[in-house]
């Protein structure tokens, strides 16, 4: 049984709601998931007054504990086309793991979440991609075989780099049942190919 590790950053709950069905797709294939959010660099007061959903049930990750899975599937919400400060001062914390090698060879993904269709998504996924890379994370993405990604039907997010939501400009579009569709398939496919590599 892999072990997973979904780990994430969301500002509003969005990139939240993506994580939850992620882990949701990584337990049916039978992995054991666990759910981390990387630490609020915002000041508590300037997050409140901007609407930031604080009450997030996942606890916070630790750069040590990185090693102790056989994937890891980060999301982030976009700032300017790449992933936010939040989760890039996090993954600047791994420096001690990559001179190591300690995630060499282990499954990594991305998921994000943007307020519009062209707001960056392929870049944000491919700058989270960019640091698995470096860390050494063998990169799997959401395939065709998740055919909602191929929709004409409504707005929806959705790459073969990972998974996607659209939030709206303010926020109030919550992730549709194909981009959580497209969530759980990633969570899924990344557990079968951790399984696969361990075997």
């Amino acid at each position: 049984m892999p072990k997973v590790l979904v780990l994430y950053h969301s500002t509003y709950g969005h990139v939240e709601a993506m994580a939850e069905a992620v882990a949701e797709g990584a337990r049916e294939a039978g992995a054991e998931v666990a759910i981390r959010r990387v630490p609020e660099t915002v000041p508590e007061a300037v997050a409140r007054q901007s609407g930031y959903k604080l009450d997030q049930a996942a606890p916070l990750a630790r750069v040590e504990e990185l090693p102790d899975y056989d994937a890891i599937i980060v999301g982030a919400g976009t700032r300017y086309g790449r992933l936010p400060a939040q989760m890039a001062d996090f993954l600047d914390r791994t420096g001690g793991l990559w001179a190591e090698g300690a995630l060499n060879g282990k499954v990594g993904a991305v998921f994000t979440a943007t307020a519009t269709q062209h707001g960056g998504q392929e870049t944000t996924l491919f700058s989270l991609i960019t640091n698995l890379m470096h860390l050494g994370l063998v990169i799997v993405g959401l395939p065709y075989g998740f055919k909602g990604q191929m929709t004409l039907d409504a707005v929806s997010g959705g790459s073969p780099y990972g998974a996607t939501t659209i939030t709206a400009g303010d926020g109030s579009r919550t992730p549709s049942r194909n981009e959580l569709d497209g969530a759980r398939f990633q969570g899924r496919h990344v557990a079968q190919v951790a399984a696969r590599l361990a075997a």
